[in-house]
């Protein structure tokens, strides 16, 4: 009779929820991401601290590669056999395909409870909620039209700030007189097309990058501003070393940061590797906004894509999301990561001089209607028309486009043949 009846208490603890008839809560977040160089591990280390600190172990699925395609491809193996990870990074455009396929989480209840609404500023959360439900938890705001410059050799040519693209050919020229890499750039299609961004902006300003890469206008893509955006891209690309082909971007940053090349053009995430090399704004490097852009970014956003995982595991992804959206973490990370927080309340008191500069210039191209999508880090267009981008620009740089003519009627091709 004693066994019986505790075999009754425990069905019915097992009925009100209160135990699991099959497992125990998994006290583990399983992230795939492709944060792999320096200074994106040493980023990554805060989350994997504060988490701990809660008692949630962490299991890597790194994927190395830059541009995170290759993470995309191992992400979409994982949902296929699904065994879907806790989290995984992700970029605007994906997050919404995998929430349309019915495959991602809802953190609704956390983000009410956290105020998500009110801190996250709306250009991230038309990626990360998807049919009213909130299903990713946004990290950063990354902006790519930065120039990244060594102070030591800006102080050797005799250099100053290029405000024009004329005076950035004239600042490479003084590089080049004097022996010195004028651009490190790696050959990859996504450090290319991210470089040509800041170019279409520069060469059309802000309400053409907008209707060509945004709103994606035939007229504006196929048009003479486009043409003179290439050929601005050519006179860059002859500024390279011949070694360029293939080149990570953290190899092309670590040229400037040993001085040995002048420039690179590249997104804030390149900032952490200077401050993972000890170096310092105004003493050991410079960060100016692409010449021609100022009061415009171009913005994409690291996600945390959250999954339907099973109940046992979704006590640490809520963990992942409230720890990940956390002022504390917000400011912690992105001081380290070079970009700047995903969440308007917090303040820039940690940040260096780069990072003060992105967040005012956030906030100043967020409230003048300036803020635009990256089209080259998947925030400006679906995956498929970004990868038509990408392929066209890198032709055109590597010689398989050879005139800048060219290169615009095979973008408006392959743009709308991946519409």
């Amino acid at each position: 009779m004693r066994k019986l009846m505790m075999t009754t208490a425990v069905a019915t603890l097992i009925a009100t929820g209160c135990i699991s008839a099959f497992s125990q809560e998994v006290k583990e977040v399983e992230m795939l991401h492709w944060w792999t160089s320096g200074g994106e591990a040493a980023a990554l280390n805060v989350l994997k601290t504060d988490l701990a600190n809660e008692g949630f172990g962490w299991k890597d699925v790194p994927v190395a590669g830059g541009g995170g395609d290759a993470a995309m491809t191992a992400l979409k193996a994982m949902v296929a056999a699904g065994t879907y990870p806790t989290a995984s990074q992700m970029l605007g455009y994906s997050v919404l395909d995998y929430a349309a396929a019915g495959v991602m989480g809802d953190l609704t209840e956390t983000a009410i409870k956290e105020g998500w609404d009110k801190s996250v500023p709306l250009a991230l959360q038309q990626f990360s909620v998807y049919d009213g439900k909130w299903v990713a938890a946004p990290v950063n705001i990354h902006s790519v039209n930065w120039l990244w410059i060594s102070k030591p050799v800006m102080e050797k040519i005799g250099g100053t700030e290029p405000k024009t693209f004329d005076d950035l050919i004239a600042l490479l020229d003084k590089a080049k007189a004097a022996g010195v890499v004028p651009l490190a750039l790696g050959g990859q299609d996504w450090q290319e097309a991210t470089m040509f961004d800041s170019v279409v902006l520069s060469t059309g300003g802000p309400e053409f990058y907008k209707k060509a890469f945004n709103d994606l206008d035939e007229e504006s893509l196929g048009s003479d501003t486009m043409n003179q955006s290439f050929d601005n891209l050519a006179k860059l690309i002859s500024y390279v070393d011949p070694n360029f082909a293939g080149r990570d971007w953290n190899l092309a940053t670590a040229m400037v940061i040993k001085d040995e090349a002048l420039v690179q053009v590249m997104g804030d995430w390149a900032k952490g590797e200077f401050s993972a090399a000890k170096e310092a704004p105004d003493t050991d490097f410079l960060c100016y906004r692409f010449p021609g852009t100022d009061g415009s970014v171009i913005y994409n956003s690291d996600m945390f894509g959250m999954f339907n995982v099973p109940e046992d595991r979704k006590a640490a992804q809520i963990a992942l999301a409230t720890a990940t959206l956390s002022p504390s973490f917000q400011s912690a990370f992105n001081v380290v990561k070079g970009s700047v927080p995903a969440r308007t309340d917090v303040p820039d008191t940690d940040f260096d001089a780069c990072g003060k500069k992105g967040m005012a210039d956030l906030k100043a191209a967020n409230d003048g209607g300036t803020l635009f999508g990256s089209l080259a880090q998947g925030y400006g267009a679906p995956p498929a028309i970004a990868n038509a981008y990408k392929d066209v620009v890198t032709k055109f740089v590597h010689g398989q486009i050879k005139t800048s003519e060219e290169a615009v009627t095979e973008l408006v091709k392959a743009i709308n043949d991946a519409r």
